[in-house]
């Protein structure tokens, strides 16, 4: 029997809501299984702990964090905090405190769901940098103007370009395509560009390009079959992201991993919606990113297996379209649709 502790922070709203689902579904593929265990610590981290505390997590926070295998995050962000409280005091010092260089998403069009797009081809993976470029923080301000820097980093930058070449490699990809803006950002994305290069040079099999990002936001609406692997920096990477997931038809759809690939530390799974707190309460919410956030979990844990039997079952759930949330044009509840996955299982 395998055991393993998950640091659970369901944050703020609706947050909370999906994390208690998903504990239910893994706890159902742990039965299921026969061979796995989780134990939880139930962290009380959000924007209502800050109101309270003055801050997002306790001093020791990422001591207690590092006591586990994996993290499990809901949503963060309230009415009253600026976004930029929770993302500066919480979900950034975990992401670069636990060398989470690598962001992780998925867009892939799922049974039953409906895309907005004509082209309804939709499966890709987008490799996001997750620890440096445009969002490192670095830069100054007053009244007369603002100065933002971006640290691009010889390490940063080919790591996580290796990263997704070893990944599109190791899952039968057959291309790879790097998000850029060189013609206009004469340093960073010139120094992105030949990072990228040297490192395509190594996978002479694969198929490697580059493209601007204000066209590939065009390839992305207008030719999502053609997609297998994006690379993108951290701010192109955000961007793109959210494009993909609006062209699964909904927001509570997707997942994201935070992940440090060497296992030195915890890597954090998350589904990319907000705290909507507008919902909250209201049984309602799409639990749907939460487990597919915990089936990367699972395969990170190299929990593959169940990761496929989660993955398979939340599926089943969504292509019958009986018991799923009005947000995917269903008539149940977050409850009922956690219901009808776990009885999938």
């Amino acid at each position: 029997m395998k055991t393993y502790k998950i640091n659970l922070i369901p944050g703020d709203g609706i947050g909370v809501d999906v994390v208690n689902e998903g504990v239910r579904v893994l706890n159902a593929v742990a039965e299921k299984h026969g061979g796995l265990k989780f134990q939880y610590n139930n962290l009380p981290w959000s924007c209502a702990y800050y109101l309270e505390h003055g801050k997002m997590m306790p001093a020791d926070g990422m001591k207690i964090l590092r006591d586990c295998d994996a993290i499990l995050l809901g949503a963060v962000g309230f009415p009253g905090v600026p976004d930029h409280v929770s993302l500066r005091e919480l979900l950034l010092p975990i992401r670069t405190g636990f060398d989470q260089y690598v962001n992780m998403r998925p867009i892939k069009l799922l049974p039953g769901l409906v895309s907005p797009l004509k082209n309804d081809k939709i499966d890709f993976v987008v490799i996001r940098e997750n620890s440096e470029g445009e969002y490192c923080g670095r830069g100054t301000s007053d009244e007369n103007g603002a100065v933002q820097e971006a640290v691009f980093t010889r390490k940063g930058t080919e790591r996580i370009l290796r990263y997704a070449f070893e990944y599109a490699k190791a899952n039968g990809m057959s291309r790879v395509l790097s998000a850029t803006k060189s013609n206009a950002l004469n340093h960073s994305m010139v120094f992105w560009d030949k990072i990228f290069n040297e490192v395509k040079a190594g996978y002479p099999d694969m198929d490697s390009r580059q493209m601007h990002i204000d066209a590939l936001a065009g390839f992305f609406i207008m030719h999502p079959d053609r997609l297998q692997m994006v690379v993108a920096s951290n701010l192109f990477g955000d961007i793109l992201t959210d494009l993909g997931s609006a062209m699964l038809g909904s927001i509570g759809i997707s997942p994201s991993g935070n992940i440090n690939p060497e296992g030195t530390y915890p890597s954090m799974f998350e589904p990319i919606h907000g705290s909507a707190p507008d919902i909250a309460g209201k049984g309602i919410a799409n639990p749907a990113g939460t487990f597919w956030a915990i089936a990367m979990m699972l395969e990170q844990l190299r929990e593959k297996p169940a990761a496929d039997m989660l993955m398979n079952a939340m599926c089943s759930v969504l292509k019958a379209g009986v018991a799923t949330t009005p947000d995917i044009g269903g008539k149940g509840t977050t409850t009922s649709m956690t219901d009808a996955v776990i009885a999938a299982l």
